[in-house]
Formats: structure tokens, C-alpha cells, sequence
């Protein structure tokens, strides 16, 4: 027999006239596979209608994401509950490709890349880089360009899909946690199922980022204190070296700073020697790290040049001279882009680990 679950496809919305609204909700009803449900849930009353949509609005109230989906999930009538945000949107086949994973008894969720949407701003376009790079994301650009189909047990909710028993079963998402409580409801899921989340790179979604430079800087900062406060009371996810590496970048770089401008006080030989050679350890370490910003630029240049981006990035022009400009226009930029990002991601990291004892909004 052919495998149709019902899928209600829960959407979040909390921005007054929202932009890219419409476009994730038209975006939904283009799918591939038909059977699905969709349910809006907003902070503002909205007058729109689309089959399939029921919307379930707060009257201008705020009310937590984590809370929205938890409703939205109450209410779902479907089997398997696909979240994805306000401002993303999905490929044609993304409810077919996710869902054909769950034929898997063993797989209780689903996430898949969010890529930044063709044709937008070069200040967007920009923020998009600094995630999908490898020195920007380190070893998770798959969750922002398609990567290798692999088991995940951390997964943000822009695109991540569930079966409804077994989000029931943990209790849903955390609502004493924002942001990252996504990151909670992922270890829920794999601990107290003793099931595994899949990563399917075929289940695409188009997600905006937060222009340069405020917005963008404002989200990665967030992402940064509610990783560093993990880290310290959900170790089992968070607690990894690379989250904690903006962090030290940023405590070295103060070093060589400190140790620069000071005087050294009246110490031994041997005490400001010691302090001589750490400092020299960490200008070499900083000059290896700028070393990889550039070959990361590199990167980025080839990957939009590259025939396979070069019709997602230059859809507005056939010219390749223009294609060429703007690859290294954004190759360029995303050095001190992503430098910025992964010292204010360091510094917010260090107050969530240190100096937080809850997340609110």
C-alpha cells in the first residue's frame, strides 16, 4: 500500500505585515504531495484564505514559538508534524521527500537544508554566506546547502518534521527555553524514544536571512547565548569544542591586545617569558584563523561560480562578467562578515555559560 500519512504543516508567525508570509504559504500549496494540512498560527489577525489553512491567530498578543507550535501540534490532525517558520519557504517536493522517510519505524524526525533564497539582497545574500561557509558554519553547513544524507541529534525548527506520537510522547518543545528550544525537543526526541533524526538534504526549504548588519548580528548573538547556556545544562549536545572556539578566539585575541599595550608588571624571566611565548602561540593561531578566512572566501567564490549555483545566484542577469563581480563581491565580504559574527556568537556564548540562569525573550 502506498504511503500517505497526513501531514499538517504548522507555520509560526509573530511580524505585523509580514513580507515573506504569502510567499511560505503559497509555496505550501504547490507541493508535491497533497495530503496535508496547514495551521497558522499568529500573533495578528489575518484576512487571507488558502484550502487546507487554518488559522489560529492571538489578537495582537505575543506569544513564544515554542508555545505556537505546541498549539498548533494540539490541534494537528495529522501524523507526522512538519515546522517551518514565517519566513522561509519550501521546495515542490519537500513534504515528498521528507516524508518518504518515515516509512522508517526507526525515524522519528526529519530536518533538511534552508537555503537562502535566490535573488535577494546583497546584504541578506551576505548573512546567508556566513552560515553556509565552512569557517562560518564549521562542520554544519548541511544545515544551510544541501550535504550528506546523515543521523542528527540537534536540529533547528526552520525545517524539521516529526511524527506527532512521539513529539506527544516527550512533551513537545520546552517553552522555558527561547531561543534553542528546538535544541531541547531534539534531545528529547532521541533520548526517550530511542529513535534517530535523519537529515534528508532533498528536503529543501528556502529560508531569509537577517540582513547585514544589526538583524543579522542580533540573531547570532542570540544563537550564541542560548548555545553557551546549554552548554553548561544540556551538555550532551552543546558541550562540543566548536561551539566553544568563537569564544577563545575572541578571549585570545583580547590577550595579544592586553599583552601588547601593557606593561608587563615586575615579575621573573621566566613568569614574562611564559607570557611572551602565549602571547606569540596566540598571534600565530589568530594569523591561522585569518588565513582560513580567506581560503574560506575562496570558497564562496568558487561555490557561486560554480555551475551548479550559478543559475540559483545570476537568474537576473545572463551575463557571466556580472555573475564574476558578484561572487567575489560576496567572497570578499564575507571576511570581515563572518570575523564580526564569530566574535559578538563569542561573546554572548561566554555570558549564556557564565552569567545566564534562564532564557527569555
Amino acid at each position: 500500500m502506498p504511503y500517505d500519512p497526513l501531514v499538517s504543516v504548522i507555520v509560526i508567525d509573530y511580524k505585523k505585515k509580514n513580507p515573506y508570509l504569502i510567499e511560505c504559504l503559497e509555496a505550501i500549496q504547490n507541493q508535491t504531495y497533497k495530503n496535508f494540512e496547514i495551521i497558522l498560527e499568529t500573533d495578528y489577525p489575518l484576512a487571507i484564505k488558502y484550502p487546507k489553512l487554518k488559522i489560529i491567530d492571538y489578537r495582537g498578543k505575543y506569544v513564544p514559538p515554542a508555545k505556537k507550535r505546541d498549539h498548533g501540534s494540539k490541534i494537528a490532525k495529522g501524523e507526522i508534524l512538519s515546522f517551518i517558520d514565517d519566513d522561509a519557504y519550501p521546495d515542490p517536493h519537500w513534504l515528498e521527500n521528507l516524508v518518504s522517510q518515515f516509512k522508517n519505524k526507526n525515524i522519528v524526525g526529519v530536518g533538511g537544508p534552508g537555503i537562502t533564497p535566490p535573488n535577494v539582497s546583497w546584504k541578506e545574500t551576505a548573512s546567508g554566506w556566513a552560515s553556509a561557509s565552512p569557517i562560518g558554519a564549521g562542520p554544519y553547513t548541511y544545515r544551510f546547502l544541501p550535504g550528506k544524507k546523515q543521523f542528527v541529534d540537534d536540529y533547528p525548527s526552520m525545517n524539521l518534521s516529526v511524527r506527532k506520537k512521539d513529539f506527544e510522547l516527550v512533551g513537545g518543545y520546552d517553552s522555558d527555553f527561547w531561543p534553542g528550544e528546538d535544541t531541547k525537543l531534539c534531545l528529547d526526541l532521541v533520548q526517550k524514544t530511542n529513535k534517530k533524526i535523519i537529515y534528508e538534504p532533498k528536503a529543501i526549504v528556502y529560508h531569509h536571512r537577517r540582513s547585514l548588519w544589526a538583524p543579522h548580528l542580533k540573531q547570532n548573538g542570540s544563537f550564541g547565548l542560548h548555545r553557551g547556556f546549554f552548554a553548561r545544562i544540556l551538555p550532551q549536545t552543546s558541550a562540543r569544542l566548536i561551539y566553544f572556539l568563537p569564544s577563545l578566539m575572541l578571549l585570545g585575541l583580547l590577550y595579544i591586545l592586553i599583552t601588547s599595550f601593557l606593561s608587563f608588571p615586575t615579575r621573573s624571566e621566566i613568569y614574562i617569558n611564559s607570557l611572551l611565548y602565549l602571547r606569540t602561540f596566540a598571534i600565530y593561531l589568530f594569523a591561522a584563523y585569518l588565513i582560513g578566512l580567506v581560503l574560506n572566501a575562496i570558497w564562496i567564490y568558487v561555490a557561486i561560480c560554480r555551475s551548479s549555483l550559478r543559475e540559483v545566484y545570476s537568474r537576473r542577469s545572463n551575463l557571466r562578467q556580472a555573475n564574476v563581480i558578484g561572487a567575489l563581491f560576496q567572497a570578499t565580504l564575507s571576511i570581515p562578515t563572518i570575523l564580526i559574527t564569530h566574535l559578538w556568537y563569542g561573546a554572548r556564548f561566554i555570558q549564556g555559560f557564565l552569567f545566564t540562569d534562564k532564557l527569555v525573550r
